[in-house]
């Protein structure tokens, strides 16, 4: 099972929330993105949340080509 620790990924006000919150929140929730990082991801692609961003193909396509960057090595 994966792991994570929330305090060392999501502001403060978030890292004792449910997942399916976490989720749910705002792009802002996730520590070092602002709220005008997150008005800017709405404009761009039309993230609203944490899910959101985990979803968007972009993010998808950057981490495939990291893991098979990863894998040649």
């Amino acid at each position: 099972m994966a792991s994570i620790d929330l305090d060392k990924v999501l502001d403060k006000a978030w890292a004792d929330k449910s997942l399916p919150e976490i989720l749910a929140a705002p792009v802002g929730a996730l520590k070092g993105v602002s709220e005008r990082d997150g008005e800017l991801l709405k404009e761009a692609f039309g993230v609203k949340t944490v899910a959101d961003l985990a979803d968007l193909k972009y993010v998808r396509w950057a981490q495939a080509l990291a893991a098979l960057d990863a894998a040649s090595k």
